[in-house]
């Protein structure tokens, strides 16, 4: 019995990787098995970057609203406890908007806490 490649999948699961591996430098994105192994690592790169992203926003969030309470002489994280117990039940996106975009209504929401 003859042998079987099939060579229309195999060449269509190469160039997915190649496909994938455009852009990268040198024989990355040239060599199949180079390719792999870089498309392979780039993606474990990707899923670690997608959870990254979340804890760089909340960082952000929290220093901008830092900077905004700082502005009124407090410090964040007694303006996040007041806020908590008088049940103001809002985010760090939301609150870090309105320090940087909307400072009138920010100074409300410092001065209801503070009161």
């Amino acid at each position: 019995m003859p042998r079987s490649t099939n060579s229309v999948s195999s060449r269509k699961r190469r160039k997915k990787i190649l496909k994938l591996a455009k852009g990268f430098y040198g024989s990355r994105s040239k060599v199949y098995t180079v390719a792999k192994n870089a498309v392979e690592k780039s993606f474990v790169y990707a899923f670690s970057g997608r959870k990254r992203k979340k804890r760089d926003f909340r960082s952000i969030w929290i220093q901008r609203i830092n900077a905004g309470v700082r502005t009124y002489g407090k410090s964040y994280s007694v303006f996040m406890n007041k806020l908590s117990n008088k049940k103001i039940k809002m985010n760090r996106k939301i609150l870090s908007y309105l320090s940087t975009s909307d400072p009138n209504a920010f100074k409300k929401i410092v001065d209801s806490v503070y009161l």
